[in-house]
């Protein structure tokens, strides 16, 4: 992310005793005008910060943000083995709507990904036309 952006597509930290417990952030989808308003999000968590509410916490406060924003979905992918992550989307009302094969190498094998994606109702207005 750049500095530039960081009003559109924020990070948000999550921390205590001044220690960084997790953050969240958004970022650009796609180029094209039509996807202005689906917004990528990552979130990372300390270890010691997991199954303590950090994550929902962090994660609701940042889909209030892209809805203040204007954005009408988030997106991401998350390993299928990743249970914690996909456990903390469905609680925080993502969907997951698909699989990406082979899309990521990690430690020398490709890896599969799971798509998820939440619609935010309040900013789906009439559909923006787009041009090819």
């Amino acid at each position: 992310m750049r500095i530039g952006e960081i009003e559109r597509y924020p990070m948000l930290v999550a921390a205590s005793d001044g220690r960084v417990l997790g953050c969240a952030s958004l970022s650009s989808y796609r180029p094209r005008d039509c996807y202005a308003g689906i917004a990528e999000f990552s979130i990372y968590l300390d270890r010691a910060a997991r199954g303590r509410g950090t994550g929902r916490v962090l994660l609701m406060a940042l889909i209030d943000a892209a809805r203040e924003r204007g954005f009408w979905k988030l997106v991401s992918r998350i390993f299928p083995f990743n249970t914690a992550s996909r456990a903390l989307c469905a609680a925080c009302g993502f969907r997951e709507v698909g699989i990406y094969e082979k899309h990521a190498p990690l430690d020398g094998r490709w890896l599969d990904v799971v798509i998820v994606e939440r619609l935010i109702p309040e900013n789906l207005q009439s559909p923006i036309r787009c041009e090819n």
